[in-house]
């Protein structure tokens, strides 16, 4: 898959950003998904998943204004919710269907700044100016990676708590059949 433009995602509509990203982070699950070896009837409901988080997590960072940790909390609980349900009709763990659909919601660019100045910092031994900005990089960066990525987990895992239960039953069928 070839890069898609700038100018292409700045003049287009943001329902058609919104669906690009959608499908970018479908396409991503189910290569993260393939790679876990389920089986092949979770496929498509992980990267409905990803595609479902991910244009939460775009509504909320365009039109409801917060920030990325919250809107990446909020979307991963609705992953962790929605693969909870979801597995159960498939037969499957839970963490099969919500683990590929987080992974394309970390924060790549944000962990490659942080080490990026790291390695700036460390070279910047001569220049105190330059060294105070890439410290203040590796901070800002890395505590950004660090809030999303404790978001994601913390808001896929609720669900797992909310419906304790059901969490651990779903994958035993003397248990789901009722009597």
């Amino acid at each position: 898959v070839g890069k898609i433009p700038k100018m292409v995602l700045k003049s287009s509509s943001p329902d058609t950003r919104k669906l690009i990203d959608a499908i970018g982070a479908a396409i991503a699950a189910i290569g993260f998904s393939v790679i876990s070896n389920p089986p092949r009837r979770v496929i498509p409901c992980t990267a409905i998943l990803a595609a479902i988080g991910h244009s939460i997590r775009f509504v909320l960072l365009q039109y409801a204004g917060l920030d990325l940790a919250s809107a990446s909390f909020i979307a991963a609980f609705s992953i962790g919710l929605l693969s909870h349900f979801s597995a159960y009709k498939l037969f499957c763990p839970a963490t099969v269907l919500y683990i590929p659909a987080l992974l394309p919601m970390i924060p790549g660019m944000y962990a490659y700044r942080t080490v990026f100045s790291l390695i700036k910092f460390l070279q910047s031994s001569n220049n105190d100016n330059e060294a105070i900005h890439y410290l203040l990089e590796i901070f800002k960066n890395g505590i950004t990676t660090a809030s999303v990525l404790f978001a994601l987990a913390v808001g896929a895992t609720i669900p797992i708590f909310i419906f304790y239960k059901r969490a651990f039953t779903m994958t035993r069928a003397s248990r789901r059949i009722k009597k």
